[in-house]
């Protein structure tokens, strides 16, 4: 197998994903030369969070020098590859930017160079369902249940897509934070887009949780399924189902021969057994679906007891959002990608909740069970809620959608925010939007003339000194609320530069300005006491 040239595009991969996620998931997250990964942040090489097979991952920061916010960068070699080895980084980079949801790692950006792919993404800080098991020796059955059933969801989700992971392993489960009990899924480097009148034949993943029927190179994404099996196993027993010699282990899954042995089980219910069982299938189509299996009476006694009710300032999110101008939208949109886990972990249950089919994203009957049938709010406006949520128009809410919604007024727009989107949306780093960066980035219909048209009628909206482009201090004027003339550098000596060197500079409320985090009242000397925002 022959080497490949570093410098030709990963193919397709932005009609691909862009057909999947909408342009400007897409555009502001995927990067070539001459951008690099040290344009926008500040990786530790010496702070090493993982190896394995597909690369390091080291930490870094933004190098806006905007808040405390860390991110994850794995490094993925591409120089000189095989053919074979450039088509499953091409897969893992190509699946993981159309991953949107609760319990799947967030990517946030994506660089090529000559040499390397450097995938920033968000750092997970309460390590690996691994260890937790280690500390623990085994879970309850509540916390066990509570572990399964947020891998389930972003199974349903993943196999929603077409996609089957082929590497479900403790490892490839991290906890956002430390003590919390929210899992998310990692690692696509095995991860295939696969017909499903094919099967797929590539022997991969990791002996103890991999299914017969991968080893008899002829499955489909249901060996994902019974990996979830093992795992349950072992969150409930403390050890493996498949151990032994690897001639041992594969004979013994080959013919599904495990045991529950007695002193490891006796305390485990009927229900909790019976869901291993049903999984631990050697007949893949005997095993439960994702779907299925979330429709198990041990999951759903978990998911009934966590289950979290809408709250009527979760609708009026939604409502002010639907009124919201396009370009605002776009705004928040671009800083629900930016969001941090803490502030995601406010609203994501609402998310969950909404999701009551348990696919992932949020269709229209979903959004009226809600709207309509609890909050009394009319057809015709969930429809319009709908639409101003559905960016990609294919008829489902994405997680990002919701929350974009939830960051205009759930959520507190921060300073970081306000950098980062900035920072997304000035693609060539000039230090001011322009209607060039908007194309680049903002889906519009029609002919060349009529885009055209449109994208300057979109930049007319954050355009408050009418000179044809958006200054960082306009953005922040126009997202928050507060009046320009308010508005003011963080210091004289930060002015924006140009290039990869650009630093958008904090802007802070002037020293009569007493309402800068709640963007509401001003009494400076322009404003008095006039309400705004």
């Amino acid at each position: 197998m022959g080497g490949r040239s570093s410098r030709v595009p990963l193919r397709n991969i932005s009609s691909d994903v862009e057909s999947k996620v909408g342009k400007l998931p897409l555009a502001s997250r995927y990067h070539e030369l001459p951008k690099r990964v040290q344009d926008d942040y500040e990786v530790d090489f010496s702070s090493v969070l993982g190896s394995g097979y597909s690369g390091d991952v080291h930490l870094a920061r933004a190098t806006d020098g905007g808040g405390t916010q860390t991110f994850a960068v794995k490094h993925l070699p591409i120089k000189g590859v095989s053919q074979a080895r450039w088509g499953q980084l091409e897969s893992e980079v190509k699946i993981f930017l159309c991953m949107d949801h609760p319990n799947v790692t967030r990517l946030v950006d994506v660089y090529r160079d000559d040499d390397d792919l450097h995938l920033v993404m968000e750092h997970m800080k309460g390590g690996e369902l691994f260890d937790r098991v280690t500390e623990l020796k085994k879970f309850s059955e509540m916390e066990a249940a509570g572990a399964v059933s947020q891998i389930l969801l972003a199974l349903s989700y993943i196999h929603g897509f077409g996609i089957a992971h082929r590497d479900l392993k403790l490892e490839n489960f991290l906890y956002d934070q430390e003590k919390s009990d929210h899992l998310k899924l990692i690692d696509f480097g095995f991860s295939h887009m696969w017909d499903t009148n094919t099967k797929m034949r590539a022997t991969c993943g990791t002996l103890a949780y991999v299914a017969p029927e991968v080893l008899r190179k002829s499955y489909t994404s249901q060996c994902d399924m019974w990996s979830v099996g093992v795992i349950a196993f072992i969150l409930l027993a403390g050890s493996m189902p498949f151990y032994g010699s690897e001639a041992t282990q594969m004979e013994n899954i080959v013919n599904g021969r495990y045991k529950f042995k007695p002193e490891k089980w006796n305390s485990v219910s009927k229900a909790a057994r019976d869901f291993v069982q049903k999984l631990l299938q050697v007949n893949p189509e005997a095993r439960l679906t994702a779907r299925k299996a979330l429709e198990h009476v041990w999951i759903v006694r978990r998911y009934q007891l966590a289950k979290k009710e809408i709250d009527p300032s979760v609708v009026d999110a939604l409502r002010q959002f639907s009124k919201s101008s396009k370009f605002r939208r776009s705004c928040l949109k671009m800083m629900a990608w930016s969001l941090s886990n803490e502030e995601r972990a406010k609203v994501r249950g609402y998310f969950t909740a909404l999701d009551t089919q348990k696919t992932g994203t949020i269709t229209l009957q979903e959004l009226r069970e809600c709207l309509v049938e609890k909050f009394n709010i009319s057809d015709s406006e969930t429809q319009l809620i709908f639409q101003s949520m559905d960016a990609n128009r294919n008829e489902h809410i994405q997680y990002s959608d919701f929350l974009a919604a939830m960051v205009s007024t759930r959520l507190q727009v921060h300073d970081d925010l306000l950098r980062t989107a900035f920072r997304k949306f000035d693609v060539d780093r000039s230090g001011v939007i322009t209607v060039d960066n908007l194309s680049a980035l903002v889906d519009s219909d029609g002919d060349e003339k009529s885009r055209d048209e449109d994208l300057r009628e979109l930049l007319k909206e954050g355009d408050l000194l009418h000179d044809g482009q958006i200054s960082y201090a306009e953005f922040v004027s126009f997202i928050s609320g507060v009046p320009i003339n308010c508005v003011t550098r963080f210091e004289s000596g930060s002015e924006v530069g140009t290039g990869s060197s650009t630093v958008y500079p904090k802007i802070e409320r002037s020293k009569e300005l007493n309402c800068w985090s709640c963007f509401r009242y001003c009494f400076c000397s322009v404003c008095r006491t006039s309400p705004h925002g």
